[in-house]
């Protein structure tokens, strides 16, 4: 796989009581690399129960219609994650949270020729999400994903590749697509970019 500008994110073991204080990584244009209108930042921690995830957004223009779990939310503003914990880039869970705190999660299957499946069917059991403004234009999505999703027990030193995304529409209609690790084009499923998260 290309490793070419792999960034490592050094995700911390916190207490949840105190919640995540690691550093905030910034996502950027997917395609050229550049800022965004709108910028968004991601952190991560973990305990032994969970992963815990927060996106911290700048939004003045929601567009989020959806309701029903597992609609098409990447049809509208959304923050995404996708965990490879193999690293082969066959294998991934791919999740999303739209500003009404609507959930899209499923396991991903890739050939790496642009075969893509989706096994919409799963779902992350005991998953926990919120979406609140936390001031005027700034939103921060809050992700809890239970440790037992994951093979094995988490715990120091577990390096998986991840890649962290944003949609969003601006007020002209035009959509924006914002990558921790920039895939070079309008598409998320590019395994061979996504950058590579430490448990420490």
């Amino acid at each position: 796989m290309d490793t070419n500008e792999r960034q490592v994110y050094e995700c911390k073991q916190i207490s949840e009581t105190n919640g995540i204080d690691s550093e905030w990584m910034l996502l950027r244009d997917t395609v050229s690399g550049d800022a965004p209108t709108e910028w968004t930042k991601v952190r991560c921690g973990w305990t032994a129960d969970a992963l815990l995830i927060q996106f911290l957004c700048e939004d003045g223009h929601i567009v989020s219609g959806y309701s029903e779990r597992d609609e098409p939310l990447y049809n509208q503003d959304v923050v995404e994650v996708f965990i490879d914990e193999d690293g082969r880039g066959t294998h991934y869970i791919e999740l999303e949270v739209s500003p009404r705190n609507v959930v899209f999660d499923a396991r991903i299957t890739n050939d790496g020729s642009g075969s893509v499946g989706i096994d919409k069917d799963w779902d992350i059991e005991g998953l926990h999400t919120a979406v609140s403004e936390v001031q005027s234009g700034q939103w921060r999505y809050d992700i809890r994903i239970p440790a037992n999703t994951f093979k094995q027990p988490l715990e120091a030193g577990i390096r998986w590749r991840v890649n962290f995304y944003r949609i969003d529409e601006r007020r002209d209609g035009i959509r924006e697509y914002q990558a921790w690790q920039p895939t070079g084009l309008v598409n998320f499923h590019k395994p061979q970019r996504f950058g590579t998260l430490v448990l420490i």
